[in-house]
Parts: C-alpha cells; structure tokens; sequence
C-alpha cells in the first residue's frame, strides 16, 4: 500500500491545527503540523521532497512570516503546491507577497475549501 500524500501545515493557532489534521486526515492526506516558519524549513530540509505541498498562516510568531517561508522553500522546490490561509488583512497583500501559482484562504474558511484547494494545486 501506498504512502498517502504529506501536507506540511504551518498555524500557530492550536485549535485550528487539529481541526486542519482531521480534515485532510479523513481526505487521504497525512500531515506535518508545525507552528513557526523557522520548525517549517527545518522539517522541510531535512525531509526533501516528502511534502506534497504548503499550507501556512501568513503572520507566524518568529522570524519567518509564511510568505517569507514560502519563498524560500519555493527555492528549494520550484513545483511545491502553496496555500496561504489568513485572517487578517494579508488577503490584499497576496498578488504581491505570495508565491506564483499559489491559492489563499481567508478565516474563517470551511474545512472543506482546504481540501478542495490542494487537490487544484
């Protein structure tokens, strides 16, 4: 049997990190949940190419905000799939902030919108 596909997701907000896992977990997805951008490049180095995609907040606690990491794994991974999800007002700053090719998701989203978003990606 088959691995299923691994979501790095990247929220500081703890009770938004379990809903995200169960959600993408009955999707078929396994996951890797981290809270700052800094743990993120850190896995994400570490375990190359094993993540299908992104899923950050856009402002994390720390050094790296999620447009910022996404930029750098970016440069690791041209192809990675990136879905910013955000509930303040980094909505209008993704046409110049995100990487090309990405989707965003304003809080509160329904679950559903995030799967739905990956399998597009």
């Amino acid at each position: 049997m088959s691995e299923p596909p691994s979501i790095l997701i990247v929220e500081d907000e703890y009770p938004l990190q379990g809903v995200l896992e169960s959600v993408l977990a009955d999707a078929g997805f396994a996951s890797d949940i981290l809270s700052s951008g800094e743990e993120a490049m850190t896995v994400f180095l570490a375990r190359g190419k094993r993540h299908k995609a992104l899923v950050t907040d856009v402002y994390l606690g720390g050094k790296l905000n999620g447009w910022d990491l996404a930029r750098r794994m970016r440069e690791k991974d041209p192809a990675l799939p990136v879905v910013y999800i955000t509930g303040g007002a980094g909505a209008g700053l993704w046409k110049s902030q995100g990487v090309p090719n990405s989707l965003l998701l304003e809080k509160p989203f329904h679950p559903e919108h995030l799967v739905a978003a990956l399998t597009r990606l």
